[in-house]
């Protein structure tokens, strides 16, 4: 597993963008799948995106689709989250996280999720 901390996260108004990024410990980072997630209060976790271990290949949630674009940084153990035409009901906290095997199926789905950050605080006003 992968230690990982998310940053970039803040105010943002309607129309606006932002950057998130994820950095990883650990020497397994460049063979799992990472995703991207986020949680508002009193709801469930909602999957947003996520890229293969190579980075040639993402998938992402219909609401963030054409919006939002993941990527990776091998070199640099950290995946970003570039987050334009932001909406006010993107506001939420937003989760990187890491695949439980090496070289995983590139997919959304939690359970194969082990490893955690903290979550980063997106908050988007209108």
């Amino acid at each position: 597993q992968v230690q990982l901390e998310e940053s970039g996260g803040g105010l943002v108004q309607a129309g606006g963008s932002l950057r998130l990024s994820c950095a990883a410990s650990g020497r397994t980072f460049s063979k799992i799948v990472m995703g991207w997630f986020r949680q508002t209060p009193g709801q469930e976790r909602e999957s947003v995106a996520a890229i293969d271990w190579t980075g040639g290949r993402q998938i992402y949630g219909d609401s963030v689709k054409g919006r939002f674009t993941i990527s990776r940084d091998n070199f640099e153990n950290t995946v970003y989250l570039q987050m334009n035409s932001l909406k006010p009901e993107d506001t939420a906290v937003y989760y990187c996280a890491g695949q439980r095997l090496r070289f995983g199926m590139l997919t959304m789905a939690q359970n194969e999720y082990a490893s955690w950050g903290q979550g980063t605080q997106v908050t988007v006003s209108s």
